[in-house]
C-alpha cells in the first residue's frame, strides 16, 4: 500500500466516522473532504471542486426546481390527494401505493430526478396523513433505487454493463433484461418497508411538521359553522339567471352570504368571486352560509327556482383549495368600530365576507348580523386565498391574527397547471427519448416554468436543498481518488485472486458484495464502470458465460441502500427525512442483503454460468 493510497484510505475512514457521529453536519463533513482530498496528492484542487460542476448536481438542482414549480401550480397536492383518497386510512396502502407509482416512474427516467420531483410530494402527504415525512422518505429512496433493477435506461449503472459487453462484441441487455430480476427485488423491497415501517419513526420527537394556524375543522366547531352551508343550482326557470349579484341582496333580505359561485368553464368548474356585478348563468352554483336562524330553506329555493346540492365535505372543506378562512381583530383605529356585519362592506373593500364574530373568550352564534362591532372584536372571514393574504398590507382597519393551516398547501399559481403539465411532460420525452442530455432537458424545463409563470426567481434559489447537493459533491472526488492512488485495482486484483478459479455462485456473492461495498462511499455509476470489466475478466478466467457476473454488478450497484452517500437518491431524501448515518444502516443493510440473496439464487437461473 502506498502513501498516497494510506491517505486517501483515511480520509475515508474519518468521513465514515463523522458521517455515523453525526458530528459534524454531513453537509460540513464533505466541505472537509473537499478541503482535505487535495492534500493526499490523489486529486488537484480544481478536480476536488469538480463536483459544483458535476453534470448530475446541475441536473438534481434543476429538478427541484422542477419540484417546486409543481406544488406552486397544485399538481403536487393533486397527486397527494390522490395517493391519500386510494390509501385511506391505511398506512401500509399509502406505502404501497407510494412506492408503486415512483417506481413506475422510476423505470423510464432517472431515480434522482424522481426523488427530486417526488419530496414535496410526499412531505405534503405525510402532512396531510399525519405521519412523520421519515416514515414515507426512505420508502420513497428505496423505491426509486429498487425501480433501477427494472429496466435497461433506469439508472446509468446499467447502460454501463450493457455498453461494457458491447465493447467486448457481446449482445448487450435488452431494454426489459432486468425486469425479471428488478420486479422481485421491487416487490421484496415493499414487503420489506411495509414490514419495518414502525422502525422508520425515528426518535420520540420525529413528528410531523406543526401548521402554521387552526384549521377548518377546529373553527367550524368553535364558530357553530356546521349546517349554515349550502349548495344551491339555478335552474334554467330561475328568476336570477341573468341577473347581477347586486340585485339579490341576500344578505339583508335573506341572512345569507354568498361565499362563491361555481360554474363551469370549459372542461372543469371553476370558483368566482361573487362580485356585485358578476352576472348569474343558469347552471350557476351558489355557495351559500346562512347566518340567520329564520332563514327558510325550502321557501328560498322554490321562490327562486334553486336546486338543493349534496355537500362532500363539512363547510365547504372540499373547496379548501379556493376559499379561505382566518380570523381578524378589530384594531382601535379601524372604520369598522360602531358598524355592523351587514354594514361593513368587506366584500366590497377587502373581497372576504365576516361569518363568524366572537367578542372576548366566547364565539357569537345569534343575530351576529347585527351585532355592533367594537374594538378587540374577532372576525372569521372566508374567501379567495388571495385576498386573505393581502390582508396584511393594511392594518389599520384589520389585524390578521390566524390563518387556516390549509393554507399551507394552497397552490400560488395553480392557474399555471396545464402549462407545468406540459412542461414537466416535454422534460420526462427528452429524457427518455434521449434527444438532448438529461441535464439540458431538466435545464430548459426550469427556463419554460419561469416563462410561464409556475415560479419565479425566489421561490427557485429557495427550492433547492442545498445541503443534500453540498454533501453529494463533497463526497464525488473520492471515485477519482481511489482510483488514482491504486486502491480499486488493488480490490480488483484481490477479488480475482481469491474467487477466480472458485464455486461461480460464491464468486457471484462475492462480486456483489464488492460492487456494494464500494457504492458505499462512491457513486454507483462510478462503481459500476470500474467493476464492469472485472465482472467479464473473472467469467473469462472462470471459463463460464459473462451475463450473470455483469448482471450482478449491475444489481448491486442499485442496492445502494445502506448510508447517505451511496447514492444521490439517499442524500437528497437525508435532510427532508431527518435522518442521521445510522438510519440508513439500520434500515438499509438487512434489505441489501436480502437483495444479495434473492439476485445469487435467481441471476444463474435465468442467465446460466454456461459458457457462451
Amino acid at each position: 500500500m502506498t502513501l498516497q493510497l494510506a491517505l486517501v484510505l483515511g480520509l475515508l475512514g474519518a468521513a465514515i466516522v463523522m458521517f455515523a457521529l453525526n458530528r459534524p453536519r454531513m453537509d460540513v463533513v464533505a466541505l472537509i473532504m473537499i478541503v482535505a482530498l487535495p492534500f493526499t496528492g490523489a486529486v488537484s484542487t480544481a478536480e476536488a471542486l469538480s463536483g459544483f460542476a458535476d453534470r448530475n448536481v446541475i441536473l438534481i438542482a434543476a429538478l427541484f426546481v422542477i419540484g417546486e414549480s409543481l406544488v406552486r401550480t397544485g399538481i403536487a397536492q393533486r397527486l397527494g390527494d390522490a395517493l391519500i383518497r386510494r390509501a385511506g386510512t391505511s398506512e401500509i396502502r399509502l406505502i404501497t401505493l407510494l412506492m408503486i407509482f415512483v417506481s413506475l416512474l422510476g423505470a423510464i427516467m432517472s431515480s434522482t430526478g424522481v426523488v427530486a420531483l417526488f419530496i414535496p410530494i410526499v412531505l405534503r402527504v405525510a402532512r396531510s396523513a399525519g405521519l412523520p415525512p421519515s416514515r414515507l422518505m426512505m420508502p420513497l429512496s428505496i423505491a426509486a433505487l429498487s425501480s433501477g433493477m427494472t429496466t435497461l435506461v433506469a439508472t446509468p449503472p446499467n447502460m454501463i454493463v450493457h455498453g461494457e459487453l458491447l465493447r467486448h462484441g457481446l449482445e448487450g441487455f435488452g431494454f426489459f433484461g432486468f425486469s425479471p430480476f428488478g420486479l422481485p427485488v421491487l416487490a421484496l423491497s415493499i414487503v420489506y418497508v411495509v414490514l419495518v415501517r414502525r422502525w422508520l419513526t425515528l426518535r420520540p420527537d420525529d413528528a410531523p411538521a406543526p401548521s402554521r394556524g387552526p384549521g377548518f375543522a377546529e373553527w367550524i366547531d368553535e364558530y357553530a359553522l356546521a349546517g349554515r352551508e349550502h349548495r344551491l343550482r339555478i335552474a334554467a326557470t330561475s328568476p336570477l339567471a341573468g341577473q347581477a349579484l347586486r340585485a339579490l341582496a341576500l344578505r339583508a333580505s335573506e341572512g345569507a352570504n354568498i361565499i362563491a359561485v361555481e360554474r363551469g368553464i370549459g372542461f372543469g368548474r371553476h370558483l368566482l368571486r361573487p362580485h356585485a356585478d358578476l352576472v348569474l348563468h343558469a347552471g350557476d352554483i351558489l355557495l351559500i352560509d346562512v347566518f340567520e336562524p329564520s332563514f327558510d330553506l325550502d321557501e328560498t329555493v322554490t321562490r327562486l327556482g334553486l336546486e338543493p346540492l349534496p355537500l362532500s365535505g363539512r363547510y365547504f372543506a372540499e373547496s379548501r383549495h379556493e376559499i379561505g378562512l382566518a380570523e381578524v381583530m378589530i384594531p382601535a383605529t379601524s372604520s369598522l368600530i360602531g358598524q355592523t356585519l351587514v354594514q361593513s362592506r368587506l366584500r366590497s373593500e377587502h373581497d372576504l365576507v365576516a361569518i363568524g364574530l366572537r367578542k372576548g373568550r366566547k364565539a357569537e352564534t345569534t343575530n351576529i348580523a347585527n351585532r355592533k362591532l367594537d374594538t378587540g372584536d374577532t372576525l372569521l372571514v372566508a374567501g379567495p386565498w388571495q385576498a386573505i393574504r393581502k390582508l396584511g398590507d393594511d392594518r389599520r382597519h384589520l389585524v390578521a391574527i390566524a390563518l387556516a393551516a390549509e393554507g399551507e398547501d394552497v397552490a400560488p399559481a395553480a392557474e399555471r397547471a396545464p402549462f407545468a403539465l406540459g412542461v414537466l411532460a416535454l422534460v420526462v420525452g427528452a429524457m427518455v427519448s434521449g434527444l438532448v442530455p438529461n441535464v439540458t432537458a431538466a435545464l430548459i424545463g426550469c427556463l419554460l416554468m419561469g416563462l410561464f409563470g409556475c415560479i419565479d426567481m425566489k421561490g427557485a434559489y429557495r427550492s433547492i436543498h442545498w445541503q443534500s447537493l453540498v454533501l453529494i459533491v463533497g463526497m464525488l472526488p473520492f471515485s477519482l481518488a481511489l482510483e488514482r492512488s491504486g486502491g480499486l485495482a488493488l480490490a480488483a486484483e484481490g477479488f480475482i485472486s481469491v474467487f477466480g478459479q472458485g464455486e461461480p455462485r460464491l464468486a457471484l456473492a462475492g462480486l456483489f458484495v464488492l460492487t456494494a461495498s464500494c457504492s458505499l462511499f462512491m457513486s454507483n455509476t462510478a462503481t459500476a464502470v470500474l467493476l464492469a470489466p472485472v465482472a467479464i475478466a473473472v467469467a473469462g478466467e472462470m471459463g463460464l458465460s459473462p451475463y450473470p457476473f455483469a448482471m450482478i454488478v449491475a444489481l448491486a450497484a442499485s442496492a445502494a441502500y445502506v448510508t447517505p452517500v451511496s447514492s444521490p437518491v439517499n442524500a437528497l431524501v437525508l435532510g427532508p427525512g431527518g435522518y442521521r448515518f445510522g438510519d440508513f444502516v439500520r434500515i438499509g443493510l438487512p434489505l441489501a442483503l436480502l437483495v444479495l440473496a434473492v439476485s445469487v439464487l435467481l441471476v444463474p437461473v435465468l442467465l446460466p454460468f454456461t459458457p457462451l
